[in-house]
């Protein structure tokens, strides 16, 4: 394990490849992290998140050998990823349902420690900002998500999405518009305190206000996969 910490993930991967039985399981120790905070902000429910990072690795572990280093491995996980969550998003839109608009839910969205200790605002912020994000269509969530609450540049964003940067700053866009009558009086609450920067892919006064920085493991955080299952 030692040796596999030092390698790269491309390294990991064509190991992963050739047949070594550990080397998937370093990358996702690597990456599960922010693969699982992106699945939870874009669908907004522990479980399909974890059920969506579950299909992405499977996936991506059957489909290691299609990888030809023309982007990094952690962007063609994300996308895979993402893709797992656009999925996931549209089934729940056919059947019209909406897992946010459970409040038990929501409240199971934050940390334990955040959820017993963090002033009622914060708890009514993460509630609302939820419940906004959930009436978006699922690929303008996918990019709000990324650029205006992960905090990667447009164009890396473009990559994980497999799309034009144009086209994900036009999803950004319109999913501005379509919450800033719902988010207004949140920024209002808290004073337009907006972080160091801003983001400069934010359009001032229009992005999605960020939600704790710290990534949401979970108590039961997707395994490393070993094989198996799901959709190749």
């Amino acid at each position: 394990m030692d040796e596999q910490s030092g390698l790269s993930d491309q390294e990991l991967l064509a190991r992963h490849v050739a047949g070594d039985p550990n080397a998937f399981g370093e990358l996702v120790r690597r990456h599960r992290d922010r693969l699982w905070a992106v699945a939870l902000r874009t669908l907004g429910d522990r479980e399909e998140a974890a059920d969506a990072v579950q299909d992405a690795l499977v996936s991506a572990f059957r489909a290691a050998h299609t990888f030809r280093g023309q982007s990094a491995v952690t962007t063609w996980l994300h996308r895979i990823t993402v893709n797992a969550c656009l999925d996931r998003a549209r089934k729940a839109a056919s059947r019209k349902t909406s897992p946010v608009d459970d409040t038990t839910r929501l409240e199971q969205l934050l940390e334990p420690h955040e959820s017993a200790e963090a002033p009622a605002e914060r708890q009514d912020l993460h509630r609302e900002l939820f419940a906004a994000l959930a009436k978006l269509p699922a690929d303008q969530r996918a990019a709000l998500v990324l650029v205006d609450m992960q905090g990667y540049p447009v164009a890396e964003a473009a990559r994980i999405l497999d799309v034009p940067s144009g086209t994900v700053k036009s999803r950004c866009a319109r999913g501005r518009a379509r919450l800033l009558p719902l988010l207004t009086h949140l920024r209002a609450d808290t004073g337009g305190n907006e972080g160091p920067g801003g983001g400069r892919n934010r359009t001032p006064g229009t992005s999605v206000p960020p939600v704790s920085r710290r990534t949401d493991t979970g108590p039961n955080g997707p395994a490393a996969v070993k094989g198996g299952g799901g959709r190749a």
